[in-house]
């Protein structure tokens, strides 16, 4: 794939052990102001490295979604293009080996709702930081579960705070977010996704960004891969041409 030397990245910060504590906003073992000024959607677009949020931005706009990440008060577990591509990669392979078809080459040749779908679960409602989500034990769920909440799109997921132990004393170590995608909460069987960086707080809610380097977009690949399918898969000449109208319109001070 394009995009090798992010793969490379992902093995070497594999190595970095990066977690929350507090209402801190810490990233590779840093501190830094948790606060943003400005929205959740700027956050995003104005992120330093560009190449965490640039696919994931466009797929916003593409969704339609930009007005619930500017204007409404909610938490935003964040995917990273890593992520995104991750789930390219696994589509494409099964498109291509198992089916038979064209492997996808534009992200925009995926239907705008399905986008809209599973860019939704990544979304709750409301403002949760870190000190507002209760204790997961993975190992004890019956005793702390996590909790359980409904995002954006009606999807049940779970978001928990893992406390690790420090020096043989239990859950006195660093704590870290866990928000996962529940088929059965009565069994408990989920895909979970941990953050990387928790706690960035602009004006309309909270991100945290989920590490990148085993999160599938959509958390399973499958039921993304399906949903892609049902949907139906548009020509990438469609794409290009729609992409060259847009352009072409702005040039003439259409939009």
């Amino acid at each position: 794939m394009k995009y090798l030397w992010k793969g490379i990245m992902a093995v070497v910060l594999t190595v970095c052990i990066v977690n929350c504590q507090n209402e801190d906003y810490l990233q590779d073992g840093g501190k830094h102001n948790p606060y943003y000024n400005g929205t959740v959607l700027e956050y995003l677009n104005q992120h330093p490295d560009k190449h965490y949020f640039s696919e994931l931005t466009d797929l916003i706009h593409y969704a339609g979604l930009d007005s619930v990440l500017q204007n409404e008060e909610i938490t935003f577990f964040a995917p990273t293009d890593f992520s995104i591509e991750k789930s390219m990669d696994y589509l494409n392979e099964q498109l291509y080996w198992r089916r038979g078809e064209d492997s996808i080459k534009d992200l925009h040749q995926i239907q705008p709702e399905v986008w809209k779908e599973y860019l939704s679960m990544y979304i709750i409602p409301g403002k949760y930081c870190l000190k507002d989500i209760p204790q997961l034990d993975t190992a004890a769920v019956s005793a702390y579960p996590g909790g359980a909440y409904y995002s954006m799109a009606k999807v049940p997921m779970n978001m928990g705070v893992v406390y690790y132990d420090a020096a043989n004393v239990k859950y006195a170590g660093a704590r870290q977010i866990l928000y996962s995608y529940v088929y059965d909460f009565t069994t408990m069987d989920m895909v979970n996704a941990y953050v990387s960086s928790c706690d960035i707080q602009p004006y309309n809610g909270v991100v945290h960004v989920i590490r990148f380097t085993d999160h599938y977009f959509g958390f399973d690949r499958d039921r993304f891969l399906e949903s892609v399918v049902n949907a139906g898969v548009l020509p990438l000449e469609q794409v290009r041409r729609v992409s060259d109208e847009a352009i072409q319109r702005k040039k003439e001070g259409g939009l």
